[in-house]
């Protein structure tokens, strides 16, 4: 198939021979279920469940009172909005999780229809990507994608970066079996798909594409789901358990209750079947009723406008949620695992300090020597943020030139090399020779590299040069992880020799100076770092790094203290040695894992999760993916490799930490919005429980029709949810430590606020109740002349309690007391536990439209005749309107009233 330094490469035939067995150059993506499945999932949440069981129930009561009873069709009203909203519920959740996907499948084209240059039918020619094919003979050059597996047929200087598969930057690749590397992961002749070309060149046969490569593997590897749960679906389920129990036995009592009322009533005088029957039937209607009534219809709701409020926001603070229940969990992580290259520090090498002995930053010596003895090119593109194509270390010293005006591509044009001598890391230096451009007529020789090799190859040195001196110098920029380069040069008289034998021959080398280039760290992270730390969430640097350079940046970022040793830090062969008892002992204190390999992270990450830490993991290698998959919530990098961004939630577009810290703020704020939303509807359903309750040991009509409690528990709520789900975040809540993901949803505080003003409402429209019941009320004015103590005079009696009526006048005035209360009410549910004020509404412009609608709608629904007959109700007049509304604003009032107070006690302290 070929000759040597010839290549004829694949023929059309064989090409199309070779596709039909192996198939495409592409990963295959993750099977998905169908779309009607993914919706049917959502139907798996328990409050769902427990909505589609109360659903049924109240579709088996409305049948017995439409053909039973001869009721008309509103009894159908019920049950059709508990759908509507178990329909809204789901549908949001499916819908916005679908959106995501959409927009994070543009995010990670894994570029397939990049051009690749082949050699077929003795043509180099360009193919796409996904069009290589087992055999074909493929040229890769510096700055390349390798786009397949394969094995090298020719390597010219060439170098990898296998960072995406094995942590490894730069790995040098030959074809001469005496220089392969027997430590190397993969074989020094063989190239990776995914890897990428950082200098030299080479030619290559594919031996594998698509799924049968090496990333094709590890992909395929993190498809298995853990199942871990979020601790926001632990939440649920409990509150979900709760709420079903109180709800039954809510329902149990008013059974028991009826039914021993039914036999201890002064009526009761002989058991008829039939009667009992329909009384028993009547209990049963009131029971599921109130079980309806204790679900927390607009719960889901809450929890899906929530989440999805806080996806579309997140993605303005370059968040990518792919799963949404990931922007909760973040806010309950506990530990943030994190990789050091392109996360922490900016992935470009750059010159820290030049350390020069007798010549100036803008000697003709050190412009040539860092231009012309160099293998790297700056890619323009953009002028102003020009990067390195070829070895990283080389372009920082262009960009050293480059900010210090001068172009390296002016020289190279000007100058003529007339020999070199490559790096290599046997002779640990770069020698070149030129005609220069900057001395005319002169030949010079440059040579750099490792400083202690330099300087032991020089004749002189610079001025205030000292062999101490330079000592003390490069000990100081290892103590600081820095990479460290020597240079040296000579100016060649006639008859010089420079280079023979592959080494440098001359013997009067002149050393000028050291340069230290490192990654810096991004200047957004050591803020990011210490924000996470003050949120009380622990960070683990893992990285493929020396100790030296991961403590260094650690250091840097504020991680790493004077108080931290040498338990606080671990190697990767030494984590493996470790056995899981021995690691679990360990893991808490650790804060650094060098020389890290791909599982170790992973086995990282469940150690941490054995010990219910919630874990968040950064990364952006194929390397990666499995601790990504494993973690509660995996964070890939925007520009990471397509395997680790399949893995993950969350995808961090800027590749910045601290857009991290911003999802952290994001999903302690929505898991205080949820509960405050819970806050609020437990308060109102509490509040409806008692009042019908109490009714149905009354005798009289049931004090909230079924219509009216559709209004409260599913209109009311709803927009309720979306008030509360649009609160902006608070970044007060990055001052808090990660809660206890085993700690109740219901904090103890939350329990007193709903016992204590559920109970005072339920009072309060209780007293309305025996108030409307015993007299004959026709405007609210009308109760100021009220005796009370003579009406209240039968309270011990039977007859009291269970005789009386409402008109339907009344009704209407203890419904809208009740919803209006509950209005005011959402202000202080909105300001709970925040220590600000309930009319403080920066950023709250959709709360307060829809506080707006809230108030509308009850109105329109009093005063429209159309419906009227719907929910119940009759007209009111303006003056018991403000009545009402005034009266039940005393409820904010109150609140402000005691904020103040408090706030005034606290000053004078």
């Amino acid at each position: 198939m070929e000759s040597k330094h010839h290549y004829t490469g694949l023929t059309a035939r064989e090409v199309a021979q070779s596709h039909s067995k192996y198939g495409e150059n592409v990963l295959t993506p993750p099977a998905k279920a169908p779309l009607w499945l993914q919706f049917l999932d959502k139907f798996r949440d328990p409050l769902i469940i427990i909505l589609l069981i109360a659903g049924a129930l109240s579709i088996l009561i409305s049948c017995y009172e439409y053909f039973g009873l001869d009721d008309g069709p509103t009894v159908f009203f019920e049950p059709a909005g508990i759908f509507v909203a178990i329909m809204l519920a789901t549908g949001l959740s499916f819908y916005f999780e679908y959106q995501a996907d959409k927009e994070f499948a543009i995010l990670n084209q894994v570029n397939d229809d990049e051009p690749v240059e082949v050699i077929r039918d003795s043509n180099t020619t360009l193919i796409p990507r996904r069009e290589v094919v087992v055999g074909d003979i493929v040229i890769v050059n510096t700055g390349e994608e390798i786009p397949a597996d394969g094995e090298l047929m020719e390597s010219t200087l060439l170098n990898v970066d296998e960072s995406t598969l094995t942590g490894e930057p730069m790995c040098a690749k030959t074809t001469v079996a005496s220089e392969f590397d027997s430590q190397a992961t993969f074989p020094s002749n063989h190239v990776m798909k995914g890897t990428k070309v950082m200098e030299g060149h080479g030619i290559m046969r594919v031996l594998a594409i698509g799924d049968h490569t090496e990333q094709g593997k590890v992909f395929e590897a993190v498809q298995i789901d853990n199942s871990v749960k979020t601790p926001l679906d632990e939440q649920l389920d409990g509150l979900g358990r709760l709420v079903a129990k109180l709800s039954y036995c809510v329902g149990a009592s008013i059974i028991i209750g009826r039914i021993l009322m039914y036999f201890l009533s002064p009526s009761y005088e002989q058991f008829y079947l039939l009667p009992f029957i329909a009384y028993l039937l009547q209990t049963l209607m009131i029971a599921v009723t109130l079980v309806v009534v204790s679900v927390p219809e607009g719960l889901p709701m809450a929890v899906t406008l929530s989440l999805a409020y806080s996806m579309r926001r997140m993605l303005k603070t370059n968040n990518l949620v792919r799963k949404m229940h990931a922007c909760e969990t973040m806010g309950a992580t506990t530990v943030i695992c994190t990789d050091k290259t392109g996360t922490l520090t900016q992935n470009q090498m750059r010159v820290d300090d030049v350390q020069l002995y007798g010549v100036s930053r803008n000697s003709s010596a050190v412009a040539e020597s860092m231009a012309l003895n160099s293998t790297a090119q700056l890619d323009f593109t953009d002028p102003n943020n020009p990067s390195v194509l070829g070895n990283p270390t080389e372009g920082a010293l262009l960009l050293w030139l480059y900010e210090h005006g001068t172009d390296y591509r002016e020289l190279r044009e000007s100058s003529t090399v007339i020999d070199q001598l490559p790096f290599n890391t046997e002779r640990k230096y770069m020698a070149t020779v030129v005609d220069s451009a900057l001395m005319p007529g002169k030949r010079i020789l440059y040579v750099k590299g490792a400083p202690e090799i330099v300087f032991g190859m020089c004749h002189t040195l610079g001025e205030g040069a000292t062999r101490e001196r330079i000592e003390n110098q490069l000990l100081d920029f290892q103590n600081h992880a820095m990479r460290t380069l020597g240079f040296a040069f000579q100016i060649l008289e006639e008859g010089d020799v420079a280079i023979g034998d592959g080494h440098v021959c001359a013997t009067r080398l002149h050393f000028i100076g050291i340069t230290a280039i490192a990654d810096p760290v991004r200047s957004d992270v050591p803020d990011a770092i210490k924000e996470c730390l003050d949120a009380g969430i622990s960070i683990k640097i893992v990285t493929g790094d020396t100790p030296a350079t991961a403590r260094e940046i650690g250091r840097q970022i504020g991680l790493w203290t004077h108080d931290d040793s040498d338990r606080n830090i671990i190697t990767g062969p030494e984590f493996a040695a470790l056995n899981d008892e021995q690691l679990l002992q360990r893991v808490s204190e650790l804060k650094i894992i060098a020389r890290a390999r791909p599982m170790d992270k992973k086995r990282l990450v469940e150690t941490l999760q054995r010990l219910n830490q919630v874990v968040a993991v950064t990364g952006d290698g194929t390397n990666d993916a499995p601790a990504l998959r494993a973690a509660q919530v995996g964070l890939s990098m925007g520009d990471g490799t397509s395997v680790a961004k399949e893995a993950s939630d969350i995808t961090i577009i800027d590749n910045s930490f601290a857009s991290i810290g911003k999802a952290v703020m994001w999903g302690r704020s929505l898991y205080q919005n949820i509960q405050r939303f819970l806050l609020f509807q437990l308060t109102v359903n509490v509040t409806a429980c008692l009042i019908v309750l109490i009714g149905a040991f009354m005798g009289t009509e049931s004090p909230l029709t079924v219509t009216q409690m559709l209004w409260i528990n599913l209109i009311m709520d709803t927009f309720a949810a979306m008030a509360l789900a649009s609160l902006p975040p608070s970044e007060s809540v990055m001052h808090d430590r990660p809660r206890d993901r085993h700690a109740f949803i219901l904090t103890r505080p939350m329990y007193g606020e709903i016992v204590g003003v559920g109970g005072l409402f339920f009072v309060l429209l209780f007293f309305f109740l025996l108030v409307f019941k015993h007299t004959d009320v026709d405007s609210l004015s009308d109760m100021l002349s009220l005796n009370y103590l003579q009406l209240f005079a039968g309270l011990g009696t039977l007859t009291f309690w269970t005789e009386g009526h409402l008109t339907a006048y009344e009704l209407t005035l203890l419904f809208t007391i009740f919803v209006m209360t509950h209005f005011f009410y959402l202000f202080n549910a909105r300001a709970f536990e925040t220590g600000r004020s309930a009319l403080h509404f920066g950023g709250c412009k959709g709360l307060l439209t829809i506080v707006v609608i809230i108030f509308a709608g009850q109105v329109l629904m009093v005063e429209t005749p159309i419906l009227q007959d719907f929910f119940n109700v009759v007209s009111l007049s303006l003056k018991d309107w403000v009545a009402i509304v005034v009266g039940s604003s005393l409820v904010l009032w109150v609140r402000e009233a005691w904020h103040l107070a408090k706030a005034g006690c606290c000053t004078r302290r």
